[in-house]
């Protein structure tokens, strides 16, 4: 049984732990269809930023399909089990904190997946104001968010509701569509959404 000593997911040794002890019940090892059919229906390759990567597993998909695609993650133990989950694709994945990181290149898409319900309600209000900062109008915002009135995390839920109003003034939603293959820690609970970056 895994024991932890550290409890704050803000923190980067919160993940180190995880990581080390091979504790990622949010991994799903595999690429979700969403992404895949999103991926597929894209007119042209997009640059990608996926904050919080955990192993990667998504930096194939992008990179098979022609994509420019930066995975980053603060916690060194992530970062080391991403490079070796992904081999010759290593080069894709960097070392960085997500509100400090400045993309090489101006952005498309920022992939969500399981980021923003890794940290506390108290970081959501700056989470959204990054995603702001880095994508120009016209980019996206994709991937899946967690609904749930739980403040206990991780995952930490968000309701609806808040989400769109965090969003909002800076976002509209393209597609919101369910999941039908959420692992078990999301399941039913989860949503895939499009949002667009609005002048401004």
């Amino acid at each position: 049984m895994a024991e932890f000593k550290h409890r704050d997911s803000t923190g980067s040794a919160f993940w180190d732990e995880r990581f080390a002890q091979s504790f990622m019940p949010w991994d799903r090892a595999g690429i979700p269809a969403a992404l895949k059919q999103f991926v597929a229906q894209a007119p042209t390759p997009l640059t990608t930023l996926i904050p919080g990567c955990g192993l990667g597993h998504e930096v194939a998909l992008l990179a098979a399909a022609g994509w420019d695609v930066t995975a980053i993650d603060f916690s060194p133990a992530a970062v080391a089990a991403a490079r070796q989950n992904l081999g010759p694709l290593a080069e894709h994945v960097v070392e960085a904190d997500f509100f400090a990181f400045q993309p090489p290149r101006a952005l498309d898409l920022i992939y969500e997946r399981a980021f923003l319900c890794a940290l506390p309600p108290a970081m959501h209000e700056a989470i959204v104001a990054r995603w702001a900062a880095l994508l120009p109008a016209g980019a996206l915002l994709a991937g899946y968010f967690f609904f749930d009135k739980t403040r206990s995390g991780p995952p930490f839920g968000i309701e609806p509701e808040r989400l769109k109003g965090l969003l909002e003034p800076n976002f509209e939603c393209i597609e919101d569509s369910e999941v039908g293959d959420s692992i078990a820690v999301f399941a039913g609970r989860e949503r895939w959404q499009v949002w667009r970056r609005l002048p401004g």
